[in-house]
């Protein structure tokens, strides 16, 4: 079964800023982050339930080859990707996202 991918504002927000960052470093470094990143969700949309479930059903893919990881929670027929974020960041983040949803 496929599931349909849902990518919240804010996750749009962390690869537009993620990817800048990348470009800044090295031209062409974000591009190369952003088709590590598309792997990942297409991972994600065909195997979702893989990774055990955390605080609140949360799960974790760590990207290939980039220190970051797409947090997403699965509902249904859906992946509702929040958040795409560096492996340092704070939980707290997370956890402010998913209560705000």
């Amino acid at each position: 079964m496929r599931y349909k991918v849902i990518t919240r504002p804010e996750a749009e927000n962390d690869l537009k800023a993620a990817f800048s960052w990348y470009e800044d470093k090295r031209l062409g470094l974000g591009y190369d982050f952003l088709l590590q990143v598309d792997a990942g969700i297409r991972f994600i949309e065909r195997n979702p339930e893989v990774y055990s479930s955390g605080y609140k059903g949360i799960r974790k893919h760590i990207i290939k080859r980039f220190p970051y990881k797409i947090i997403y929670l699965v509902e249904e027929a859906k992946v509702i990707v929040l958040a795409v974020i560096h492996g340092k960041r704070i939980p707290d983040l997370i956890k402010k996202r998913i209560d705000s949803i």
